[in-house]
């Protein structure tokens, strides 16, 4: 967010306790968030469910990790099952978008947002915010794609590299669940942040970290989910 609309929105929002929503993050705290939709169009996708987990320093703060299920959509449909597997029956105890945003907003403040194509998450984040509570979100975005792209180019400059959610998370050594949900994928997130942030990227010496495709190796700032 530029410093113009934060100001706007500081001085809209002058007489209300939301109003440090809108002020420069001065402490050390991140958060990794990831949604699960009903769709990979982030001007039409509607929120299943949310995923925040904090990290401090080079720790991630698991126990305190925050995952709300939302009511069912009027999108959810089978199609849309395919892509995060949860149906009508899983989201019938779920939270209204009011309640579940309120909750979320709580969590994470105005810190920044870690997470992996965190533009998309922020877009759809963004509608719902808007249209219910009159403002964007302003924290500052953190992408670990490009994070990891970035140390990748220092080793082997305009290579192109495979930069799945599955592919950085081996060539990190980290964990791998099976399970892929918005908590587990917010996780994943933070562990590749703290790895790059906090410890030493592995040297390139396997072949599968490559592509072989001449096609560009950065996803474009908003963008659809592809984990698998």
């Amino acid at each position: 967010m530029n410093i113009l609309r934060r100001w706007w929105y500081q001085y809209k929002f002058r007489q209300h306790p939301i109003k440090a929503l809108f002020e420069r993050y001065r402490g050390e705290e991140l958060v990794s968030l990831d949604c699960e939709t009903t769709s990979l169009d982030p001007a039409s996708a509607e929120l299943v469910t949310i995923a925040a987990t904090r990290i401090r320093a080079n720790r991630i703060l698991t126990s305190t990790s925050l995952h709300l299920t939302l009511s069912p959509p009027d999108s959810l449909n089978a199609d849309s099952v395919t892509i995060h597997r949860l149906r009508h029956q899983d989201l019938k105890h779920g939270l209204d978008a009011r309640e579940a945003l309120t909750q979320l907003l709580a969590f994470i403040g105005n810190r920044p947002l870690v997470g992996y194509h965190i533009r998309y998450d922020k877009a759809i984040l963004d509608r719902y915010f808007r249209r219910l509570f009159g403002f964007a979100l302003p924290n500052r975005l953190v992408e670990v794609s490009h994070l990891y792209h970035e140390q990748l180019e220092r080793q082997l400059p305009n290579t192109s590299y495979d930069l799945s959610l599955e592919a950085i998370s081996r060539h990190l050594d980290l964990p791998q669940s099976e399970r892929h949900d918005a908590l587990q994928d917010s996780i994943t997130a933070a562990l590749i942040y703290v790895r790059l942030k906090h410890g030493d990227l592995p040297c390139l010496t396997s072949p599968p970290f490559f592509r072989t495709s001449p096609l560009s190796t950065m996803q474009p700032d908003v963008s659809p989910k592809k984990k698998s």
